[in-house]
């Protein structure tokens, strides 16, 4: 297995767990009459984001790579 995929796999695990705990403390919140934070919606968003930085920056850096130096036949 690449470690891409992994990775990504890795990713994408983690961006569910952060999405379904933003979902189940949603749910609390609003149960018990409380306002949730704008900050932790935002935290959310920033965290699934980041979680997929990697990935999205080792991409860009392939095609700077191909762009550059061309790109191999195989």
């Amino acid at each position: 297995m690449k470690a891409k995929t992994t990775s990504l796999w890795g990713q994408i695990f983690m961006a569910l767990w952060i999405a379904g705990w933003s979902t189940y403390k949603f749910i609390i919140e609003t149960r018990t009459g409380t306002i949730l934070p704008i900050t932790d919606i935002m935290l959310s968003g920033v965290g699934v984001a980041a979680s997929f930085s990697p990935v999205y920056f080792s991409i860009i850096m392939d095609k700077i790579k191909d762009i550059r130096f061309g790109t191999k036949e195989e």
